[in-house]
């Protein structure tokens, strides 16, 4: 112990007295390891952290399965689960819902979670005061309790301790406040307020799935048995109800990671598998520079082995030297995570992660980076330690230290530059493919105008209007009113836009090629549609008619269909001449009625309304009077910046209603930015990271040419004696350092290719082999390569003859 003490306090003097040297090789590791430990906090969060609540992993989603595909579940479907499973401890049911929150004079929109009572149980979410929802509490009319999270309670509140029993004012009724949850992972997800979930008669059906559901596990209970459990049910439930559950099932799983996206969890790898990258780079630098720093030291270490040094003693104190300044590295390293860390949370898009994962530099991520740290410094330690305790004594003391000078020796660093370049190239490929992704993603045709157009929802209260007559008569009144205001083009209602979707997706018929299982039925988006939706959107009709104000409720029922629709369901015939029987989506309340015979009228041409990575996917239009719903998004075209217009569109929707709100208002452009910020994000991070890669790279092969130069003073000083011009040494500098960077990029065209592989699909119109990324990043690092020899060859040619000829 004795030993390693005085190695330690030997190599710190020894860092010490070199502050240059220490200072470049310690930032180079601070960027590996600080980028390492900012990816692995996210990795970490978002897919190795046990859930924060109670028990986590007897916690599961069931799904209702048709066709391999997961979907919601009915309410029919979820109270027969309720009764029959025998595998729950516990089981519930939630939905989505805005209302409208009265805390001022201006009512704001809340994201609420209503819940069948017990919800929060499954969870096993503590509370800071109050309780649960009772079991009674989830039938109609006893249903007007609220429970806050602890975010909400104290931004709105102000953290009133006496809010229990107090009444609040939402949807224009007064909810009593049972209780406040306990602050945690609940103050991250969207909802913020939980009231019961009750259902109406109508809703107990088993046709319309809206609902979320949520079990606990019984102990000891594993999720194969409760697959096996819910298929018995869901086939005993089959047999009762053949019409609307004849091929349907359902999916028990993990509730961890079970809403994120699995081209997420894929990125997150990949880019932890990128930072590594980066941290080899860095390594490899740093060994560069001790190999080049024990090439100057083979006189100490001669006279250290001639003293009685064992090798075994040398390689301890070289690897103890490699340890400390890893270590240093690794301290400076968790301030840059900390750093960015900040900038990676800030840029991430909202809810890209799952609401559980705390980003945090927290103990586990701690010990990754000791580990990182520890290995760093074993790796980059081990190449001087191995030439320093390879050295033949009695030639070095001969040459007076001049050992290393032979072309040879240089083999270890020059493998090292090979592969810091090769390292570097597959990562600049997979910020190639990132980038070149998102610049095809801005330029594609979204097939509507998102110029001059203002949107925002309107969450009606579910009692608001009661009636399909009461709500066309309402929306038409606004619209108008709308309208009417100066500077607007045009306005319209709907249940879906443009690159948010539709609100609905409904099975069909085409009416004479009825399918005998109603399980197979083909699918389309349905959206309900004001007839100025198209003008509003300048959405193009490519075949037949628009929606007309004659498109009434009581007249011919009328559809319109996409592009796409055309392509994959009427190829070969006149869409126009088609009818389509779809399922009457009974308005306010989640149940179908009998089928209705919509006439095709129209073909529009295909809108990207998943975002822009979407190519467009079947779609129906009907006419909003023709089939109503209380909850729509408006958009408004204007003629100047639909922005100035807000203040006065909120003052026409609170003349009509004083407790609806102007929620969600943003310019359509602003919306396709959003939709593109995943690939922003990531297009940024992997170039970045790529950056730091290329920088480190090319201060690698800058450092060995620079050492090079240094040991081949004489010979290049020999050489211009013999007549050689400077533009000659200049030349073959540059040809032994271009021909490292050209043999590196050959190398690291097979890791391009591999980065090429993994991200295939990952960004828009990514493949395999992205040949103009790819010689993009080629260019890039070949050309930083030149610069970096330049220098020291430039160098080179400076050098003089006498004074080179003199030296040993």
């Amino acid at each position: 112990m004795r030993n390693r003490w005085r190695d330690l306090l030997f190599g710190v003097r020894l860092l010490w007295k070199n502050p240059g040297f220490t200072s470049i090789a310690v930032l180079a590791l601070a960027l590996g390891i600080g980028a390492n430990t900012a990816i692995f906090s996210v990795v970490y969060a978002t897919l190795l952290a046990p859930l924060p609540y109670n028990q986590p992993d007897r916690i599961v989603m069931v799904w209702s399965k048709v066709n391999t595909n997961r979907n919601g579940v009915s309410a029919g479907d979820f109270l027969d689960w309720q009764r029959q499973n025998t595998t729950f401890e516990s089981i519930a049911a939630w939905t989505g819902r805005q209302m409208s929150l009265s805390t001022s004079a201006h009512p704001e929109q809340v994201q609420a979670e209503p819940c069948t009572p017990g919800f929060l149980h499954v969870l096993g979410q503590p509370f800071l005061m109050g309780r649960d929802f009772l079991p009674e509490e989830g039938q109609l009319g006893k249903d007007l309790e609220v429970i806050l999270t602890y975010r909400l309670w104290k931004n709105r509140f102000g953290g009133d301790k006496n809010i229990l029993g107090q009444r609040v004012r939402m949807d224009g009724q007064q909810y009593a406040v049972v209780g406040v949850l306990a602050p945690g992972a609940t103050d991250r997800v969207q909802s913020e307020l939980y009231v019961p979930l009750a259902f109406k008669p109508e809703q107990l059906n088993h046709e319309f799935h809206w609902i979320l559901v949520m079990a606990r596990l019984k102990p000891g209970v594993t999720i194969a048995q409760a697959n096996a459990d819910m298929d018995s049910v869901t086939r005993h439930i089959a047999t009762e109800y053949p019409k609307s559950n004849q091929g349907w099932s359902a999916s028990v799983e993990p509730l961890q990671n079970d809403f994120l996206n699995r081209d997420v969890i894929r990125a997150l790898w990949i880019l932890l598998g990128a930072v590594g990258f980066v941290l080899l780079i860095a390594c490899a630098n740093v060994a560069n520079l001790l190999l080049a720093r024990g090439t100057a030291r083979q006189k100490e270490v001669a006279v250290r082995g001639a003293l009685g040094a064992t090798s075994a003693q040398i390689f301890s104190q070289f690897l103890t030297e490699s340890v400390t300044l890893a270590s240093i590295g690794g301290a400076l390293g968790i301030a840059l995570a900390w750093a960015f860390l900040k900038g990676i949370v800030a840029l991430m898009p909202p809810f890209t992660l799952p609401s559980e994962a705390d980003v945090t530099l927290n103990i586990p991520v701690l010990l990754f980076t000791l580990a990182a740290t520890m290995l760093s410094g074993i790796l980059f330690g081990c190449a001087p330690a191995f030439q320093a305790v390879r050295l033949n004594l009695n030639d070095t003391l001969k040459e007076g230290g001049r050992s290393g000078s032979g072309s040879g020796k240089h083999k270890v660093r020059y493998a090292l530059v090979l592969t810091e370049f090769a390292l570097a190239l597959t990562l600049l490929a997979a910020a190639g493919i990132a980038i070149h992704g998102f610049w095809s993603l801005t330029h594609v045709d979204m097939g509507f105008r998102t110029d001059h157009v203002l949107k925002f929802d309107l969450p009606m209260p579910a009692d608001r209007l009661k009636t399909p007559a009461e709500m066309t008569a309402f929306y038409r009144n606004l619209i108008e009113r709308v309208q009417a205001l100066p500077g607007v083009v045009s306005a319209s209602a709907s249940t879906g836009i443009p690159i948010y979707g539709t609100s609905f997706g409904m099975p069909f018929d085409i009416v004479g090629k009825a399918v005998a299982d109603r399980s197979q039925r083909p699918g389309a988006g349905f959206n309900m549609v004001s007839p100025g939706y198209f003008q509003t959107f300048g959405i193009r009709i490519a075949k037949g008619r628009a929606f007309t104000a004659a498109d009434v409720a009581g007249g011919a029922p009328v559809a319109i269909v996409n592009s796409t629709f055309v392509k994959k369901y009427f190829p070969d015939t006149d869409p126009l001449t088609q009818r389509l029987a779809v399922e009457q989506i009974v308005p306010g309340t989640a149940k179908l009625g009998d089928a209705i015979q919509w006439q095709i009228v129209g073909v529009y041409e295909n809108v990207r309304n998943g975002g822009p990575k979407d190519d467009g996917f079947p779609e129906i239009d009907v006419p909003f009077a023709q089939s109503p719903e209380p909850g729509v998004t408006m958009a408004v075209r204007t003629l100047s910046q639909p922005e100035s217009l807000s203040k006065s569109i909120a003052a026409v929707i609170q003349s009509l209603d004083p407790d609806l709100p102007m929620a969600e208002v943003k310019t359509m452009d602003q919306v396709l930015d959003e939709s593109m910020g995943g690939d922003r994000f990531g297009a940024v991070l992997f170039a970045t990271f790529a950056g730091v890669a290329l920088i480190l790279a090319a201060f690698g092969i800058y450092g060995v040419m620079s050492f090079a130069v240094a040991q081949r003073t004489h010979e290049i000083g020999l050489r211009m004696a013999l007549g050689a011009a400077p533009s000659q040494v200049l030349g073959l500098i540059l040809r032994e350092g271009m021909t490292l960077g050209l043999i590196g990029l050959v190398i690291g065209f097979f890791g391009a290719w591999g980065a090429g592989r993994l991200m295939k699909g990952l960004f828009y119109g990514s493949g395999s082999l992205d040949i103009p990324a790819f010689s993009a990043v080629g260019a890039v690092l070949l050309l930083s390569a030149l610069i970096a020899c330049y220098v020291p060859a430039r160098r080179a040619t400076q050098v003089d003859p006498v004074t080179a000829l003199r030296q040993d």
